[in-house]
């Protein structure tokens, strides 16, 4: 087994964990209920681990997580009204409150 990720967020861990599994790879979560024993124990001990169970798939979870920590696929646009540049993620130009275009909406 090896470690693949960790979180103070467990949010986060679950969320990458989900991801995971749905590749078809077996984790484990570790810590899951070591949060009780925060006070008692070094904070980061308490973190919640995913761990992958085969050591041949460690190679493969990596690239999965890392992918979906990327964001090299999102495209800017530029706000037609004021030439602003904005992320992918805004709707709304973040300057004049322009909408997107309409390419780029769902």
């Amino acid at each position: 087994m090896k470690l693949l990720y960790t979180n103070e967020n467990r949010y986060l861990v679950h969320n990458i964990q989900n991801i995971v599994e749905n590749s078809g790879i077996e984790i484990m979560l570790k810590n899951e209920f070591a949060a009780g024993a925060a006070g008692d124990l070094v904070p980061h001990e308490t973190w919640l681990e995913l761990w992958v169970i085969n050591d041949a798939n460690y190679d493969k979870a990596m690239q999965i997580i890392s992918s979906s920590f990327s964001h090299e696929n999102d495209a800017i646009w530029v706000c037609s009204n004021c030439d602003e540049k904005n992320d992918a993620s805004f709707e709304f130009c973040w300057k004049c409150q322009n909408s997107a275009p309409s390419s780029r909406q769902l």
